[in-house]
């Protein structure tokens, strides 16, 4: 019991940097982000570069997915601009990922002291919001090393260790449990978090990891798959293009998340050789933020010709309302 109150303890506070971080970065940048949404969907790269830009600073591609559909409905974004961007903002939300690859323990309590002091004694709102956003930074690093204690036991289990090792060896199992974890979380950035973590645990061997990238690499495209939700009920009651524009966010990483669950060990093969070397345990962490990474790469940049397509399948499956 003391083990899961620690991990939802973690988890919570993960979540609550992270919501504190978004809501005090909009608060700062959100108008920005919006003109520059504007204004750089002219073409479908320019996109593509709006939505990676925009979801980089906001750091929540379900947050932009959202703030597109209210521009769908409002008529300022066609669907096509609202596609690429949302491919874009794909890409921008794996920075978490790569930032929680390093070990940022032995700092991130200055950070923590850093976001406190701007946020409580600058006057300007601003730079107060700036000031939230870095201690937001902060509390999600602290929620993420306590769930890393408290999965350090559980790895020792070998019951746990053979559950985790039946989901390593059955991809699609690896999938759907990343996409179950993430539709009830409503966070792809907690997930992959935990999943790192997880990952970063030595199994009953006390040198291999738990999961090993290959189980790892369903599992994290399945997160892909589950924040997706988020923009299925944000555009509920929405017109037909502002359901298209979610539905297109589903289509995308569903699409890849299928396309590389066929090619998982030469995708691992290939993270593996550009990542850090040494010990698995130590490196895993870099190697799933580089696999979150090009996965995000590889689906924009396989859709973006065919985001006519992309369009006439979304268009088939959300009919018009006189339909």
């Amino acid at each position: 019991m003391k083990m899961i109150l620690g991990f939802l303890g973690g988890l919570a506070l993960f979540l609550y940097g992270m919501n504190l971080m978004i809501e005090n970065l909009q608060r700062s940048a959100g108008g920005r982000m919006k003109h520059i949404l504007e204004f750089m969907t002219g073409n479908p790269l320019l996109g593509v570069i709006a939505g990676a830009l925009t979801s980089a600073v906001l750091q929540s591609s379900g947050a932009i997915t959202v703030m597109l559909i209210g521009f769908v409905s409002a008529g300022l974004v066609t669907l096509p601009q609202a596609i690429s961007v949302i491919m874009g903002a794909n890409i921008g939300t794996t920075l978490t990922a790569q930032l929680l690859a390093f070990h940022m323990g032995d700092y991130i309590w200055a950070v923590i002291f850093l976001g406190f002091l701007i946020r409580f004694i600058w006057e300007k709102e601003g730079v107060r919001a700036l000031g939230g956003a870095i201690l937001g930074f902060g509390l999600l690093f602290v929620g993420i090393e306590k769930m890393e204690q408290v999965m350090q036991p559980l790895a020792a289990s070998p019951v746990f260790a053979d559950m985790i090792r039946k989901v390593a060896d059955i991809p699609i199992l690896g999938l759907l449990t990343g996409t179950l974890m993430t539709m009830v979380v409503q966070s792809s950035n907690a997930t992959i978090a935990v999943l790192q973590n997880l990952a970063s645990q030595a199994g009953p061997d006390g040198i291999s990891s738990i999961i090993g990238l290959a189980g790892a690499i369903p599992i994290m495209m399945g997160d892909n798959i589950g924040t997706t939700i988020t923009a299925i009920l944000a555009s509920i009651g929405q017109s037909a293009d502002a359901k298209r524009t979610a539905v297109a966010h589903s289509v995308l990483n569903i699409s890849g998340s299928l396309l590389f669950l066929l090619i998982t060990p030469w995708f691992g093969k290939l993270v593996a050789y550009i990542s850090p070397k040494g010990p698995e345990i130590k490196i895993i962490s870099r190697q799933i933020a580089n696999a979150h990474t090009i996965f995000n790469l590889a689906c924009t940049f396989l859709w973006l010709p065919f985001i006519w397509l992309m369009v006439k399948i979304v268009n088939w499956l959300i009919k018009d309302e006189q339909d």
